[in-house]
């Protein structure tokens, strides 16, 4: 097996499944929590996805790979605006929710077929603020403070 680099982050959020998977794809809600970025996409597989940056112009695009409402989504995910990211290709990220008392248990998965990816670097630092965020919002309807963070779109 080739060596990768992986990045995981697991949260409990005291929401619904249904209502995370909603927050998760709903473009609205996402500009609100992922720092004004928005996805465009028919959500089914095979499906090109896009992750769009607040200023229009596309920060990270692929494809879903996997769609399982609302327990599990695997996206194919290649960095568009950096060029030493876009050059590693694509990642994988995966979304998997878990029902667990009154929460959800949301593991975020996002790996590389790479040693020492930039990329994996990159949104290692990006996705605990919007992971948090997303939580914050669902639990309180409130974003956190706004900090800058986001290195590649994660």
């Amino acid at each position: 097996m080739a060596e990768s680099s992986r990045f995981v982050y697991v949260t409990y959020v005291r929401t619904t499944p249904e209502k995370l998977w909603r927050a998760l794809l709903d473009p609205e809600f996402t500009r609100k929590f992922w720092v004004g970025t928005w996805q465009e996409c028919e959500w089914k597989a095979g499906a090109s996805w896009k992750l769009m940056r607040p200023d229009g112009s596309v920060g990270d695009s692929g494809e879903v790979v996997e769609i399982d409402p609302p327990r599990r989504l695997v996206l194919s995910w290649r960095n568009e605006f950096r060029p030493e990211l876009r050059e590693e290709g694509h990642s994988r990220m995966t979304y998997t929710l878990e029902p667990v008392g009154d929460a959800v248990k949301l593991t975020v998965l996002h790996e590389i077929d790479r040693p020492g990816s930039k990329f994996i670097g990159a949104v290692s630092n990006g996705w605990p603020y919007v992971l948090s965020n997303l939580k914050s919002l669902l639990e309180t309807g409130e974003c956190l403070p706004q900090i800058h963070t986001c290195s590649s779109g994660a």
